[in-house]
């Protein structure tokens, strides 16, 4: 009896997709799994009412073109760390535990592009601040850490 093994080639999952955040700084690396609020209804209920968040997930928040951004924690549940990002992905501020429920704005800056939400104190735990860079297939070939090219999802048409 023959057995017929064919070798089929491995595709390797794609190093940027709209669903992973990665940064990299004088702390090292770091990835996470996140939300995408691309439009104005999803960046309106961003991380509303959850209730708890996995140690690597987040969410982020993409704008159209670079704005003076500011947040509040309106219905939000747990204490999440802001970091704004500006249009090369660079990290311009983080703001750390935010607190949950309170309605005074945090002021990103201006010319931001995203903000990532994660759990409150983990940007101080992992060393990320100003300075870090940001890979995401929001970010295009001229940013500071672009996504390879051939080895990007890209981001769904709105």
């Amino acid at each position: 009896m023959w057995v017929l093994f064919l070798a089929a080639p491995v595709m390797a999952a794609p190093v940027c997709s709209p669903e992973q955040v990665d940064l990299r700084g004088d702390f090292g690396t770091a990835r996470f799994s996140v939300a995408v609020a691309d439009d104005p209804r999803e960046r309106a209920q961003g991380l509303m009412h959850v209730d708890r968040m996995a140690r690597s997930t987040g969410m982020i928040f993409l704008y159209p073109a670079p704005q003076t951004a500011a947040f509040w924690m309106k219905n939000t549940l747990i204490p999440l760390d802001m970091i704004f990002v500006s249009a090369d992905g660079v990290v311009r501020k983080v703001h750390e535990n935010a607190i949950p429920q309170d309605l005074t704005p945090i002021p990103g800056g201006d010319d931001i592009v995203a903000v990532l939400e994660i759990n409150g104190g983990l940007s101080g735990a992992l060393g990320i601040e100003a300075g870090a860079e940001m890979r995401h297939p929001a970010f295009g070939a001229e940013a500071a850490w672009a996504c390879p090219e051939g080895e990007t999802q890209s981001l769904p048409e709105n």
